[in-house]
């Protein structure tokens, strides 16, 4: 049983029972309101719904409130929202390049597109297993991608603006959208070697973007400014008091900081070096999921994981900028942004690799290269899924899952590109084969050990250290790819 059904279950009832004024306030539950307003009007929505399944979902002081009904309904939602999604996969389909050869449909890159998206494994057991309403969020993303894409511009824009106000997440790709509008649509014309032509800026669209994000804005911050509560809004969006990582690490750099910083602890106090009265037990126990101080490096603040997030951003940015490749360079540099606030944001989710590893599958099957990395990245950031679903009956489903469409993954890519060099080569397989006797070990023999009472969190970092070995390999050889890329461009223009 997930702790986000309970989660959305008090946002059903807040917004429903509460006046619009207390919906940032409201404290029953520890599970408090934390996304923007669309998202807050979403469950309202919703919550009308929901008082024909079982109005007891909606009574704010039912905790842990769970019925049949309530599940069902729940559930349903999730699968009726995808509705969008399915429709933004159709969009981006229809966006593919169809010039590769292919025997039958089932070898065209719009359909292995198709089900590299709708068949995702960690959107799967993200939304329908654990339950949360990613596909509808992801929906809107990619249609704005696709609707840039297609140059329909200002709707891409809109479309954006308003995912921005329903989960603030989102943010961290921002500066790809804001990037590429200027410089696709801003201006209208460049030179011969893609350098701008200035005098072609168009004050126009520049501020048409403009009214699109202010409106927006208006519409969603709008009534809370009025009423004086914009800064609880923006406290409880961004409550930096719930420390620089979640329960369970996301596998980025942050949760190989905090490894080396426990075997530096542990040596430490092996060595005598360390006072061990002075080291709190949970250090070694458990996660990093309150405000925390590292025992040997420095403790991280989230102005120093701001700085590294926007540092590791750049490149990408520059590189859409100046060489921006059309919608293909959006999207790398979109995939770059999410990845590198994954490595370095603060408090950063597990399920937030998603937001790499979909848009990632638009490039996949366009170039062997990217295919490879998507590979890497795809089942290094699903593996790093599966602590979401512990309990023993759902360890054969999430591995049967997962095994299915790995291996239509390599299978379909693999066809796709069967003329060019091999996806991945001989460290990369290793490094992935690798996976299987990792989950062995924490699925089915460490539990068997004594360690299990003393070290409960050994499993969790395991996977997420090991998993966050991949992520960064990934990230690193996109970056790489992306910039090799625009340095051989312009070497050709030259």
């Amino acid at each position: 049983y997930s702790t986000d059904f309970e989660v959305h279950r008090n946002w059903l009832a807040i917004t429903h029972n509460l006046p619009l004024s207390q919906w940032y306030y409201e404290a029953t539950s520890e599970w408090t309101l934390d996304y923007p307003p669309f998202f807050a009007w979403f469950e309202y929505a919703l919550s009308h719904v929901a008082k024909y399944f079982d109005p007891k979902m909606l009574v704010i002081e039912n905790l842990n409130y769970t019925s049949r009904a309530t599940i069902f309904f729940q559930r349903f939602s999730v699968i009726f929202t995808d509705i969008l999604f399915i429709y933004a996969v159709r969009e981006c389909c229809r966006c593919v390049n169809g010039k590769r050869a292919a025997k039958d449909i089932l070898e065209k890159p719009a359909f292995i597109l198709a089900v590299l998206l709708l068949w995702n494994f960690g959107l799967l057991i993200v939304d329908h297993i654990h339950f949360q309403y990613n596909g509808f969020l992801f929906g809107l993303m990619l249609l704005s991608v696709a609707r840039l894409c297609q140059k329909r511009y200002l709707e891409g824009a809109l479309l954006f603006a308003v995912l921005l106000h329903f989960k603030h997440i989102y943010v961290y790709v921002a500066p790809a959208y804001g990037i590429y509008l200027l410089r696709s649509y801003c201006f209208t014309a460049n030179h011969a070697d893609g350098s701008l032509k200035w005098r072609s800026f168009s004050f126009l669209h520049l501020t048409l973007l403009g009214l699109i994000v202010c409106l927006v804005s208006a519409l969603s911050l709008g009534p809370f400014i009025v009423l004086g509560q914009l800064p609880q809004v923006i406290s409880r969006l961004f409550p930096f008091k719930r420390g620089l990582c979640h329960a369970y690490w996301a596998p980025n750099f942050w949760a190989l900081y905090n490894a080396v910083d426990k075997a530096l602890t542990v040596f430490g106090l092996k060595c005598n070096f360390l006072d061990p009265t002075k080291i709190p037990k949970a250090s070694m126990t458990g996660g990093l999921v309150q405000e925390f101080q590292h025992t040997v490096l420095p403790s991280v603040t989230p102005l120093a994981t701001l700085i590294c997030t926007f540092l590791s951003i750049l490149p990408s940015v520059f590189c859409l900028w100046f060489k921006p490749q059309g919608p293909r360079g959006f999207v790398q540099c979109l995939v770059l942004c999410a990845l590198s606030s994954f490595m370095f944001g603060w408090h950063v989710h597990e399920k937030a690799i998603l937001l790499a590893i979909l848009p990632l599958s638009l490039l996949s099957i366009q170039r062997v290269k990217d295919a490879g990395i998507y590979l890497i990245l795809t089942t290094t950031g699903h593996f790093s899924l599966f602590p979401l679903l512990f309990t023993p009956p759902e360890l054969p489903v999430k591995i049967l899952l997962m095994l299915l469409f790995t291996v239509y993954s390599f299978s379909s890519l693999k066809s796709l590109f069967r003329r060019e060099r091999p996806l991945l080569n001989w460290l990369e397989t290793i490094y992935l084969i690798q996976l299987v006797p990792l989950e062995i070990f924490c699925e089915i023999i460490f539990p068997l050990t004594p360690w299990k009472h003393h070290f409960p969190f050994v499993p969790l970092l395991l996977t997420s250290v090991y998993c966050a070995l991949g992520v960064t390999y990934a990230w690193l050889k996109l970056y790489v790819s992306v910039l090799t890329e625009r340095i051989s461009v312009r070497q050709k223009t030259e």
